[in-house]
């Protein structure tokens, strides 16, 4: 069984553009020190699935700094290893010369990719996804059912807030996919909802992207899977662990929130065999000054702590300032935290310089945003 990994890097860009103005969905920071990437690149990596395309759109050159070679992930291969797929890869590929703007068009963009792949199956995911998962076990199950496709899906609560944009799933008693729609928030409640992580034969692939390009289809939920429910078996998976999608600067400011909690915290991260891989950087440890205050927070190397941290997560190279309080907030790389300032579920970006005696305040659900590089 070979497997290659395809992994959307973009697609949900418009969801949280505070945080991409600048960068892409799958190198957005997330809990200390890692990238949203390293969540879907760890579960491939763990899963045997040592050959991945990264599709690109723009803003990607964070996200080219961060992957590097892929020795981080053991993804520096002469064969194999991870590659960057921008969206001008070949002009078969693209030929208009356009941005793609959903799922099946950025597929069309790299079709040269997925000819070119030996692999017999191909699995596809995106970055907006908080979890640690075995995805062996769902190509396990989409080998042993003999299945077209296999759909990874989730039991989740759901609410207008917590699920903008998610796609609902039903399917029957032997969990073939009958129906897959938007969630339209008019109704709260549980529900099955669709991650966005599937397996299929790379051939098959292959040939509903070749499809979509003659018959200019543009969306892979309504003109791949809706047309193909009947005519083809799309089976379900489903997924009992922490699973959480970054949808919104909400969810993005809840899940690291979650974080502070033990038990999510050793979902996923403390899973054995599985840890979550990142970009190794060295920096010296934290200094915890004469007089600081830290409770349930997470703190990563290189800060400098004068002040009260409290139900907070901090960066690398955080400094906190004397008399300063920081509760139920995200301090992001490099911030500076000046004395005397009051801050409140504020979400600071990299290299922020928050002055003296500023008083700061959002809300848990709606969190005060602060951009890269300003100084307030």
């Amino acid at each position: 069984m070979s497997v290659v990994g395809i992994i959307f890097s973009n697609i949900h860009d418009k969801n949280i553009p505070d945080l991409t103005q600048r960068r892409t969905m799958a190198s957005v920071p997330f809990g200390c020190r890692y990238r949203l990437i390293d969540f879907t690149l760890s579960n491939m990596v763990h899963s045997g699935i040592n050959h991945i395309g990264v599709i690109t759109h723009y803003n990607y050159q964070s996200l080219m700094d961060h992957l590097g070679s892929g020795k981080d992930w053991d993804l520096a291969r002469r064969a194999g290893g991870i590659q960057i797929l921008p969206p001008y890869i070949t002009a078969f590929a693209n030929p208009q010369n356009f941005l793609y703007s959903t799922r099946l068009e950025a597929l069309k963009n790299i079709i040269s990719f997925i000819s070119g792949c030996t692999e017999d199956y191909v699995v596809l995911c995106d970055c907006d996804v908080i979890s640690n998962i075995d995805l062996s076990e769902l190509i396990e199950y989409h080998i042993s059912t003999a299945a077209d496709a296999t759909l990874m899906i989730k039991r989740m609560y759901l609410t207008r807030d917590n699920a903008n944009h998610v796609h609902t799933v039903k399917c029957d008693s032997e969990g073939k996919l009958t129906d897959i729609s938007s969630y339209t928030g008019r109704e709260s409640g549980y529900a099955d909802i669709s991650t966005n992580i599937w397996v299929m034969g790379r051939r098959f692939l292959e040939s509903l992207v070749t499809e979509a390009i003659a018959y200019n289809y543009n969306s892979f939920i309504q003109d791949i899977v809706r047309k193909n429910l009947n005519a083809r078996v799309i089976n379900t998976f489903r997924h009992e662990g922490y699973f959480a999608t970054i949808d919104s600067i909400q969810t993005y400011y809840m899940c690291n929130m979650d974080l502070l909690n033990e038990e999510v915290r050793n979902n996923l991260f403390n899973v054995p065999g599985r840890p979550i891989l990142t970009k190794v950087r060295n920096s010296p440890p934290t200094v915890y000054a004469e007089g600081a205050d830290v409770k349930n927070s997470l703190v990563a190397d290189g800060c400098v702590i004068n002040g009260k941290v409290e139900n907070s997560v901090l960066f690398r190279g955080v400094t906190v300032g004397k008399n300063s309080v920081v509760r139920n907030s995200i301090l992001m790389q490099d911030t500076i935290v000046g004395d005397n300032v009051s801050l409140y579920a504020v979400i600071a970006d990299k290299n922020v310089v928050i002055r003296d005696g500023r008083n700061l305040s959002g809300h848990e659900t709606l969190p005060f945003y602060i951009s890269k590089l300003i100084q307030i």
